[in-house]
């Protein structure tokens, strides 16, 4: 990987948004090559440089002995996707007791539930997140109401929010509940808050939101605040369709 810039660098190892990775830079906790750095604009090669947070190093591709670990954890609600915490919420990071540095690939919101990958491995990470490979997530979204055959062709064709055009890639209908509808919505793409902007600019608000599928890894049975570690035929299956991606 060729040189970026240090607070890009933290915001993609999942240390937290960009803005606050600059302020955390310009607070002297950050070191590259053992020298304190406070310019959020400084570029750094994580295959060359050592980068540290709070004295723990952060680019363990350095450490070619390191064992590669790949998570899947079900975050419950009002836990944060990132790994520290600025407020009394929780992380979801806290929930896995393993002792090794581990980030999250990709995030789901403080309200949304459900799968979650961490690691250790930033190439795989990487093509997971980047909307360019086209990375199927799946989720499970209870909408406020029942949507329209017009409602669901413009989550299919785009709604522009903010001059950005949001898509869905495909959505199902599930089941009604009561005054509510049950869909399967699938992204290839993952903006902030994605599929709630979309609900909330069709007129049915999301009322809940679950992670079930990221690529070929499932949740399974996970129940909330559980992980485990993917098996061997699951790191091979997401290793051949990101390489088939490429």
């Amino acid at each position: 990987m060729g040189a970026e810039r240090l607070a890009k660098f933290l915001s993609r190892s999942g240390i937290a948004s960009r803005r606050r990775c600059e302020e955390i830079i310009l607070s002297g906790r950050v070191t590259v090559n053992e020298v304190v750095v406070l310019e959020p604009g400084y570029h750094v090669q994580a295959g060359k440089d050592t980068i540290s947070l709070d004295r723990r190093l952060l680019n363990h591709d350095l450490n070619q002995r390191r064992k590669l670990i790949y998570v899947a954890l079900y975050k419950p609600v009002r836990y944060l996707s990132d790994l520290l915490s600025h407020s009394e919420r929780p992380v979801a990071r806290s929930l896995i007791a393993i002792d090794s540095y581990l980030f999250p690939v990709g995030r789901l919101d403080y309200h949304s539930e459900g799968l979650m990958l961490f690691t250790n491995e930033g190439t795989i990470a990487n093509l997971i997140m980047h909307p360019r490979y086209g990375m199927e997530k799946e989720y499970l979204v209870k909408f406020k109401g029942s949507l329209s055959d017009e409602a669901l062709r413009v989550m299919v064709e785009g709604i522009v929010i903010g001059g950005l055009r949001y898509r869905v890639s495909r959505i199902r209908f599930l089941r009604h509940s009561l005054a509510n509808s049950w869909y399967s919505v699938v992204l290839t793409e993952g903006r902030n808050r994605m599929i709630r902007k979309m609900g909330e600019k069709i007129g049915h608000p999301v009322l809940k939101l679950k992670r079930i599928r990221i690529g070929p890894i499932k949740l399974g049975n996970l129940a909330p605040g559980e992980y485990r570690f993917l098996s061997a035929s699951e790191i091979k299956n997401l290793i051949d369709l990101t390489q088939r991606s490429v």
